[in-house]
């Protein structure tokens, strides 16, 4: 998705590196953890409490669009309006993985696991009663992931405007 919000893979990259040094985003350094295997990086999860979100997503729309060629701007704001749409809403008092992701050489090996642990603890840390995600319907190994770490599929968002449909999921901490 970042590529299609950004205009290609390598301003993709720069808008998230971008990103990271500024604080109070959705990808700033202070929201992104990452798992190493073998002192080599093998995933990286981006999370914050969803009363965050709609701050955090317009600064990094901001930043985007400052990294961004004037042409991209429709695409990228067309993106950002659609994406907010496009998934169930999470409820408010959760913590939101907005992006999880695993590099393919390292799936199956615990990455995911360890990321959604840490998920787990920020959550509590922060008092917290639920983690809340989202991934696409298709995505049948994401959502098995989820379901054998306890989370819940409670809502589901057909594909629509050219973007796949999309299943919500939150896991209740007790």
């Amino acid at each position: 998705m970042y590529n299609r919000f950004s205009g290609g893979e390598e301003r993709a990259r720069r808008v998230l590196e971008r990103s990271l040094a500024e604080p109070g985003n959705a990808s700033s350094a202070e929201t992104v953890w990452i798992v190493e295997i073998h002192d080599r990086p093998a995933g990286v999860m981006a999370a914050f409490p969803v009363d965050e979100a709609g701050e955090r997503s317009r600064a990094f729309l901001g930043l985007a669009l400052r990294s961004s060629p004037p042409w991209r701007w429709p695409t990228a704001l067309y993106l950002y309006w659609a994406g907010g749409r496009a998934a169930p809403a999470p409820p408010a008092s959760a913590f939101y993985i907005d992006a999880l992701a695993i590099s393919p050489e390292f799936r199956r090996r615990g990455a995911a696991r360890a990321l959604l642990a840490e998920a787990e603890n920020e959550a509590r840390r922060r008092h917290l009663p639920a983690i809340a995600l989202d991934t696409t319907i298709d995505n049948a190994a994401a959502r098995a992931l989820y379901g054998a770490e306890g989370f819940d599929e409670v809502a589901y968002q057909p594909p629509t405007r050219g973007l796949p449909g999309f299943v919500a999921l939150v896991k209740t901490l007790s």
